[in-house]
This record gives structure tokens, C-alpha cells and sequence, in this order.
């Protein structure tokens, strides 16, 4: 990684998860693509995640093979926004499979110039943990990687504090994010940054307790000493929607200071946030629309053409669209459509 890229990633990055645009057909829609990754350049992101979750693992697949379109486009955009703003924007791909399919695409992400890859241990239950720390050193011997606590709703599976311990030992990891949806375990990551004495970003992808991960320093007494770690950034799904508005309170949070006082007003927002996630990643139905209700928001403002997923049988739950109007209504200073609005303007969408 390239040491502006790595600078900006340790101070802490706004970086969202980039969902799939397809057309009706469920096919790859790569003009509707360039715009919505356009639209999170134009937001102010510090970077983009691709081939991830939010992006659906199926585009690896045989009958599908977008993987390497998809990286392709989307650094495309990232590399023409770069030249033209002169921002250092940090491009990650998604890692996953076996040791020799992570392997794999972690070369054509070097191959094509991402700065580091988000390594999932999704799918994976059967392996040691011994195994996925080997995993993730020959990874990390191709690419930098940020090293992944994924929640079990969505495939993920309880680590041990020894575990995360020899992750950030490893010296290509320069990043872990955690998205465990839980605080005991949060605390875990954070502790084993904290005494790794390595440079490793921690960053939330815990998409229910966003803004309070991103204003807590965490605080371990060992040996006479004091060992603390704060939350430098976020890669995030739910910063697929709404993102403008994310993008302005990610920025205060940020110029706020380390000891700067958390007035009343944060933890309000932080449960609005929090509410307004509930039903964009269907928390009702066991997260089973997580990805279409990112969807439903961009279709509603334009900015995708419908909420199909790769997977017919992947769409909203029951009541979930009913619940995405409800914290509209409750919450209207979290939306963007005003901004997306004249962004769909100046690129010339009716």
C-alpha cells in the first residue's frame, strides 16, 4: 500500500461497502455502476469497497463471473475521480473462499492496483482458527489486508481473543474490521490492537452501533502502562445509502477531538442511526433482506433502476419497505435525496 493511501487509512476513512447495479434481466448494469460509484465519490468518500457482501458473493460465481468486471469498473471511477480531485481515495476488494481462492483474488486485486483486501471468513466453519491465521499470512503476503470479524446472522463465527491477538501480529495486516454486532466481542478486537504494538486501524463495521464505536477510546491498564485504541474509521454497508448526510457527521465526529465532551445530541443520533439500519438491513427478518433493503433506499432515490439481486429468491422481507418508510418519516435529516437529487441532475437523469 502506498504510504498516503496507508496514512489516510490509519487516521481513519469513510469507506462504504458498493452495492450491484443490475438491470432487470438481472444483469450487469455497468453504466448504472459508474454512476452510483460516482455518486459515493461525489459524497466525499475517502474510499470504496468492492466485491464484498454488499456487493454479493454470487458474482463469483461460474454461471456469473462478474468478479473481475466489477473491480474493474469501480477503480476505473476511482482512478478518474483521483486524477481529476488530486484525493487520495483507497480502494479495497473483497477476499474469500479456501486459502487458494483468497490467494487468487488477492492477486488480481494487486493486479489491478486495490490498495488491500477485506478477507472473509465467511464460509469457512470447518477451519481451525490456526488454519485461518495461516490464511490470512499468505494473503497478506500478496496484498494488505484488512482482517474481518464477520457476525453470524450473515455466515461468521466467534473468534478468540488469541485469535485476533496473532492476526494483528501478522505484518501485512494493516486493518481489522469489526462487524461483530456484539460488544463483547468488539472489545476483543480492540484489546488485541491495543497491545499489539503495530500500526492496525480499527474500524466498525458494526452497522448497529455506528456512531458510538466511532466516538469511543478504548482503555487496558497492564504492567504500569495504559494501552488505548480508538475506532479510526468505518467500512460499512449501511454507508451505502444516505451517504452524503454519513459523510458530514463521519467529519464531525472527526474534527471533534479525541477529548473533546459527548453532548446528549450524539447518542440520540447514534440510536436514530441505529433505528434507521433495523430496517434498511431487515433486522426483523433475521437480516434476510440486508442487501435488498440497501437496494430499495438507491432505487427510491434513483439511483438503481430496481432492487433485483443476482439471487431471485434474495428480496425484501415482509413489512421490511413499510419499515424503510417509517424511519423516513421519523428520521428526514438522515436522508441525502436532496443531494442525490441534483447529483442525478448534473449527470443528466431524468
Amino acid at each position: 500500500m502506498q504510504a498516503k493511501a496507508k496514512d489516510l487509512l490509519l487516521e481513519g476513512a469513510f469507506i462504504p461497502a458498493l452495492p450491484l447495479v443490475l438491470n432487470e434481466k438481472r444483469q450487469f448494469d455497468e453504466a448504472g455502476q459508474r454512476r452510483l460509484i460516482r455518486y459515493y465519490l461525489a459524497c466525499g468518500v475517502d474510499g470504496i469497497a468492492v466485491a464484498v457482501h454488499t456487493t454479493q458473493f454470487e458474482i463469483r460465481d461460474p454461471g456469473t463471473r462478474l468478479l473481475e468486471k466489477v473491480l474493474e469498473t469501480a477503480l476505473d471511477e476511482i482512478e478518474a475521480y483521483r486524477g481529476k480531485s488530486g484525493r487520495t481515495i483507497l480502494a479495497v476488494a473483497g477476499a474469500c473462499g479456501p486459502v487458494g481462492q483468497a490467494r487468487e483474488e488477492a492477486r488480481l486485486a494487486k493486479e489491478l492496483g486495490y490498495d488491500a483486501v477485506l478477507l472473509s471468513p465467511g464460509g469457512l466453519e470447518s477451519e481451525s482458527e490456526e488454519a485461518l491465521i495461516e490464511r490470512t499470512k499468505r494473503v497478506a503476503d500478496i496484498i494488505d489486508v484488512v482482517g474481518f470479524y464477520l457476525q453470524q446472522a450473515v455466515g461468521g463465527r466467534i473468534f478468540s481473543y488469541q485469535y485476533w491477538e496473532a492476526i494483528c501480529a501478522i505484518k501485512g495486516v494493516v486493518a481489522v474490521k469489526c462487524a461483530a454486532f456484539n460488544r463483547y466481542l468488539t472489545i476483543d478486537v480492540a484489546r488485541a490492537i491495543a497491545f499489539s504494538g503495530r500500526e492496525v486501524a480499527l474500524y466498525t463495521g458494526n452497522d448497529d452501533n455506528i456512531i458510538v464505536d466511532l466516538l469511543t477510546e478504548y482503555r487496558f491498564q497492564e504492567d504500569g502502562r495504559v494501552y488505548t485504541v480508538r475506532t479510526a474509521g468505518g467500512l460499512l454497508g449501511h454507508w451505502a445509502v444516505w451517504t452524503h448526510t454519513a459523510v458530514e457527521i463521519f467529519r464531525r465526529i472527526k474534527e471533534r477531538g479525541a477529548n473533546a465532551a459527548i453532548e446528549p445530541e450524539w447518542l440520540t443520533l447514534a440510536a436514530q442511526i441505529t433505528d434507521a439500519n433495523s430496517a434498511f438491513f431487515d433486522v426483523a427478518g433475521g437480516f434476510a433482506g440486508c442487501i435488498a433493503g440497501i437496494h430499495q433506499v438507491l432505487f427510491r432515490q434513483g439511483l438503481m433502476p430496481g432492487i433485483w439481486c443476482l439471487d431471485p429468491d434474495e428480496t425484501l422481507s415482509p413489512g421490511q419497505r413499510e419499515e424503510i418508510d417509517r424511519v423516513y418519516r421519523q428520521y428526514p435529516h438522515l436522508n441525502d435525496d436532496a443531494f442525490v437529487a441534483e447529483f442525478l441532475r448534473q449527470e443528466g437523469v431524468k
